[in-house]
């Protein structure tokens, strides 16, 4: 089984992506670890990219997912996945059967979590530009970031399971 937990920065993708994995017994992957150095210092300049930037990043991802299923193991991945686009190339129809769960919050809330969080190399000025490419997604597990995690993952688990 694949999870895909999806949402702009600072919604809590890492968070309920560890928590969920932890209560499913599967593996996390954390997609922000797979930028390559441009992406990275791309983004820390303040600079948006682009879906060319983003390509070889959801196909490194892809094959980790890929090597996940071969091994048979489930696996929580959280990753942005902004665009239909980007979810079908991690989650090709035929090829990656998944779920998606979609963390979704007001601009407000999620700027609010982005101004105090540090050490991270996505500015709070680059969110408008997640908001304007984010295309939510009509088949997924759509949860409120507004409660607490452990809430959030327990809704999360309960859809899961039915």
């Amino acid at each position: 089984m694949i999870v895909l937990v999806m949402g702009v920065s600072g919604c809590g993708k890492s968070t309920i992506g560890a928590a969920l994995a932890a209560a499913l017994g599967a593996d996390f992957l954390e997609a922000d670890t797979f930028h390559s150095p441009a992406n990275i210092a791309k983004m820390k300049s303040g600079t948006p990219l682009e879906d060319a930037d983003r390509w070889p990043w959801l196909d490194a991802i892809g094959a980790a997912l890929d090597r996940s299923v071969i091994e048979n193991r489930s696996v929580v991945l959280a990753c942005s996945a902004l665009k239909a686009s980007y979810r079908a190339r991690l989650l090709p129809p035929g090829q990656r059967q998944g779920r998606v769960v979609f963390l979704q919050g007001s601009a407000d809330l999620v700027g609010a979590r982005l101004s105090g969080r540090k050490g991270h190399y996505m500015p709070p000025t680059l969110l408008p530009s997640q908001f304007a490419t984010l295309e939510a997604p009509a088949d997924a597990i759509v949860v409120d970031i507004a409660r607490a995690p452990e809430e959030i993952v327990g809704e999360i688990l309960s859809v899961l399971q039915k």
